[in-house]
């Protein structure tokens, strides 16, 4: 019995696949749990049109995601940090505190899980942060530690 799954089924196949499978598997278990449809012709072609709308939907967000990462990489924030004695900052520079600088200096906003930073920073410098904009998009952007005034 051919049908269309509503969603992933371990073993089986991803949403919106079109599959074989047994009738008594099919009647008894898939149908009955809303995991699949029926493969009818218009069913089949509701199905398509689905998949190709999210193929584009995708690479949508992929492009506009490359052109940020492009526009990323020629930004370099300034992050201030009070400073104790022998040139060390008091705590650390964190992912919050580049997003919240981002978006105080250019007006960007960027979810502070996106930012990866190696190691904490707790010295004045200059550091390279990496940027997740998408899942298979990242970027680079230079971070200035400096002294709060």
């Amino acid at each position: 019995m051919k049908l269309i799954l509503q969603q992933e089924v371990k073993k089986l196949g991803n949403k919106g696949d079109i599959i074989d499978v047994s009738e008594g598997y099919a009647r008894n278990f898939l149908l009955p749990k809303k995991l699949a449809v029926v493969a009818t012709s218009t069913n089949v072609n509701s199905a398509v049109q689905k998949k190709a709308a999210e193929e584009r939907k995708s690479q949508q967000l992929l492009d506009e995601a490359k052109v940020m990462a492009a526009q990323l990489t020629k930004v370099s924030v300034t992050v201030e940090a009070k400073l104790g004695n022998g040139g060390k900052l008091f705590g650390s520079i964190t992912a919050q505190d580049v997003a919240d600088a981002l978006k105080k200096q250019y007006n960007i906003e960027l979810d502070k899980r996106k930012i990866e930073m190696k190691d904490p920073v707790k010295s004045l410098g200059v550091y390279q942060v990496t940027v997740k904009i998408h899942a298979e998009v990242t970027s680079q952007i230079e971070m200035k530690v400096v002294a709060k005034a």
